[in-house]
């Protein structure tokens, strides 16, 4: 498949941000490539597209699958896997912050937890314990607030997101704009 010139442009846009993300390029360009065109490709017709390996290209989808972003799908009289992704850009949004959140952040607040209900916790100085603590409080609130967004309708959540100035000014009662006090 010949890539237009804005396609290309774009999945070599979302590889570089994949990378800034910890996310392998050819992954990030994958899920692009799917994204992009909206509809499902086999793996030998991502490797060609990409000019990637055909074995870069299983493994690529096999970790996008395992993030949940692409599904396999298959099409009437071919025996090949096809692989699709959302073309909802709030269920892609929502789908990666949910599992960032049980992949990186969900095992942290465990630990923090852990720290502060071992009994040597109550050993270290009482700043140590203050800053433990607070980190773990805020994680806690962080993570209350995320599942809470993630439970909001696409269009409801869209409307949280475009009311957070508004809700700064009304927080700081001033009615100015800039940074939170």
């Amino acid at each position: 498949m010949e890539l237009s010139h804005s396609a290309r442009r774009f999945i070599v846009h979302w590889g570089e941000m994949g990378t800034a993300w910890g996310v392998n390029r050819t992954v990030a360009q994958i899920h692009a490539l799917l994204f992009f065109h909206g509809r499902p490709l086999n793996a030998e017709d991502i490797a060609d597209t990409l000019n990637v390996a055909r074995s870069n290209v299983s493994t690529s989808l096999k970790e996008l699958q395992n993030w949940q972003l692409i599904r396999v799908v298959h099409q009437l009289g071919d025996r090949r896997d096809y692989f699709e992704t959302s073309v909802d850009v709030w269920e892609l949004f929502r789908t990666i912050v949910r599992e960032r959140k049980e992949r990186e952040f969900d095992p942290t607040v465990r630990v923090l937890g852990e720290i502060v209900a071992d009994p040597s916790f109550a050993s270290e100085t009482p700043d140590a314990q203050d800053r433990v603590r607070e980190a773990l409080r805020f994680m806690d609130t962080l993570g209350s607030w995320s599942e809470e967004m993630l439970r909001l309708s696409p269009s409801t959540l869209e409307k949280v997101l475009k009311m957070g100035a508004s809700v700064q000014k009304f927080v700081r009662g001033d009615g100015k704009s800039g940074s939170a006090s």
